[in-house]
């Protein structure tokens, strides 16, 4: 039985983490905590969620845990992250972190204090979302110079971040893939006369609309074809049973910060 706490509880991800706690038989849910402040601190999370086997009670922070923890589960925001990250390597407790929209100091941050301990870290816990990573450089690779490249996304009117981690992701391993670097590759589309594209150039479009969950496409455009990759979730349940999954994976490893590719061993796999 793995002993999981999860962040964010009461948060649109947090809930569809716990839902899907309830189904898996792997795990246990030792501790489930919000922000300082939360409305529903002190009540019980069955209460809240009508999940009656969750008899505990909503914490504030971290500050409260008394029993042993194998797993922390964070989908929450990177100040939160953060701090959770510090307390889990003082505790030696191994992370699997969905969050994104960090900045570029506390990303680095999080990339070195996840390195000491067993740490997943993924801008998607969907499987499908990282099959598609993986799917994008060979794409890369075989398509090459010979084809203009566009990523565009779709998500619901309350993400804070833009682009989303996902397209950020994406455009990270296709620049890499074609020898570029995706700070200079990447064109944000704007009004007005703005020429035509150049060789190098990738483009990034966002849309944010009603409850979309997520939508991602990767377009590689030639004269006369165009190919395109195309992810859309119709639920968090696929990030949630993803982080579960991360989650079983993570907790026998050695220290080191792993993301979504090694859960599914795709690190290594080439076509």
């Amino acid at each position: 039985m793995i002993r999981v706490a999860v962040a964010g509880a009461m948060g649109r991800m947090g809930q569809r983490i716990l839902w899907c706690l309830k189904e898996d038989k792997d795990f246990q849910l030792v501790y489930a905590f919000e922000r300082n402040a939360h409305p529903d601190i002190g009540k019980e999370i069955g209460s809240l969620l009508g999940i009656k086997e969750f008899k505990l009670s909503l914490k504030e922070g971290l500050k409260d845990i008394s029993g042993p923890i194998n797993v922390i589960i964070d989908f929450t925001t990177p100040e939160a992250t953060i701090e959770h990250l510090r307390w889990a390597v003082d505790h030696n407790v191994p992370m699997v972190i969905g969050t994104t929209g960090f900045t570029k100091e506390i990303l680095q941050e999080v990339r070195t204090l996840g390195g000491q301990i067993p740490c997943v870290m993924a801008p998607n816990m969907s499987v499908g979302v990282n099959l598609m990573f993986f799917l994008a450089k060979i794409m890369a690779e075989v398509l090459g110079e010979d084809f203009d490249v566009e990523i565009w996304e779709a998500h619901h009117r309350m993400k804070k971040d833009s682009p989303s981690g996902t397209a950020l992701r994406i455009l990270e391993v296709v620049s890499k893939a074609l020898g570029r670097d995706p700070d200079d590759s990447a064109i944000y589309r704007a009004k007005g006369l703005i020429g035509e594209r150049t060789k190098k150039e990738i483009g990034m479009q966002v849309i944010r609309a009603g409850d979309i969950v997520g939508e991602h496409t990767l377009l590689f455009g030639g004269i006369g074809e165009r190919l395109e990759l195309t992810h859309r979730a119709h639920s968090r349940d696929t990030f949630a049973k993803g982080a579960l999954r991360a989650a079983k994976w993570v907790i026998d490893k050695p220290k080191g910060l792993y993301d979504m590719q090694d859960v599914l061993g795709l690190s290594e796999k080439t076509l």
